[in-house]
């Protein structure tokens, strides 16, 4: 489990097709204190390391998470930048929301716009992902626990302030860009509990 706390920025050293993907990931944690077989948020997707370095992890992509991810959408390149967080510890500080790290699919930038300080951005999603989405509840966005703002249709927007801007990925960001979602688990129970209470109505 994760949070949706940025902890790191890391990149993207190598790439290569091996049956699955297998990716190079550079970064700033202390690797001899994460142990083989331990998960690492990339960008919102729970990865184990299967190897590492000093200053770097290895880990393999199966084709499912390809086909539900970011990863397949922009296709992991050299030099691309990442958002990174280690799993939640026992008596760790819960200052986002639960966050599973199973990706439910992409969602695409559609506007950006300065807001004082901060950026508004508004996101597409598909009708299937778009209904488990509130106002003022949570979702992950590329492993940032970010609130939502308001909701249109298969569009919602959130804000960026500068301080997230700054110690994540979303300061590089652009109209297009797909963008791995995590719909926030307790907005998935209430939409199925209201379905199945109009079910028997």
């Amino acid at each position: 489990m994760f949070t949706g706390i940025i902890t790191d920025i890391g990149d993207v050293r190598t790439v290569e097709m091996r049956g699955d993907m297998r990716a190079r990931i550079a970064c700033g944690y202390e690797m001899a204190g994460v142990d083989l077989g331990a998960s690492i948020a990339c960008d919102g997707v729970c990865l184990t390391v299967i190897a590492k370095g000093e200053d770097w992890f290895d880990v393999d992509i199966s084709a499912e998470t390809l086909s539900k991810t970011n990863i397949g959408a922009n296709g992991w390149q050299q030099g691309k930048r990442l958002n990174l967080e280690r799993a939640l510890r026992v008596g760790d500080e819960l200052g986002g929301h639960i966050v599973s790290g199973h990706v439910d699919g992409v969602t695409r930038i559609v506007g950006i716009a300065d807001e004082g300080d901060s950026l508004r951005v508004t996101f597409e999603a598909s009708a299937e992902l778009a209904k488990f989405i509130a106002p003022k509840g949570s979702v992950a966005l590329n492993g940032t626990s970010l609130t939502v703002n308001e909701v249109l249709g298969n569009r919602f927007g959130i804000n960026l302030i500068p301080h997230t801007q700054g110690v994540t990925t979303w300061g590089e960001i652009a109209e297009g860009d797909a963008v791995n979602l995590e719909i926030d688990t307790l907005a998935r129970y209430v939409a199925r509990l209201a379905e199945a209470q109009a079910g028997s109505a």
